[in-house]
């Protein structure tokens, strides 16, 4: 039987490279709408993190949300932020449906902008 797993990655477009000791919080939506924590993590030197977010029986068919640290990333990459900087931490809500899947969240990242997708 395949095991489903979420993982993430960031790449820094600002600098161009993967963005090491970025924090990121992983939440699960409840049903009645109130979120709870599941774990928080940090980025390695390649921009991902050392484990899966979610594995084997973690994964469950639900609403998620990643919090990635972006502005916290860029002030220790000494990069002059406005004050408060444009984005601070970046949530990506998304639903995992099929809980065998693979789910690859990438966020790439600037200090004024970003995009994610379903990756591979």
């Amino acid at each position: 039987m395949t095991t489903g797993r979420l993982t993430t990655h960031v790449l820094d477009l600002y600098h161009g490279h993967p963005a090491k000791g970025m924090k990121i919080e992983l939440w699960h939506k409840e049903l009645d709408g109130k979120r709870q924590p599941i774990r928080r993590v940090q980025t390695n030197d390649d921009g991902r993190v050392d484990q899966p977010l979610l594995s084997g029986n973690e994964m469950k068919p639900g609403v998620y949300e990643l919090i990635f640290d972006v502005a916290d990333y860029f002030v220790g990459q000494k990069v002059d932020l406005p004050d408060p900087p444009f984005l601070d931490r970046v949530p990506i809500r998304f639903g995992i449906e099929n809980s065998a899947s693979h789910y690859h969240v990438p966020l790439l990242i600037t200090p004024w902008g970003y995009n994610t997708y379903r990756g591979s």
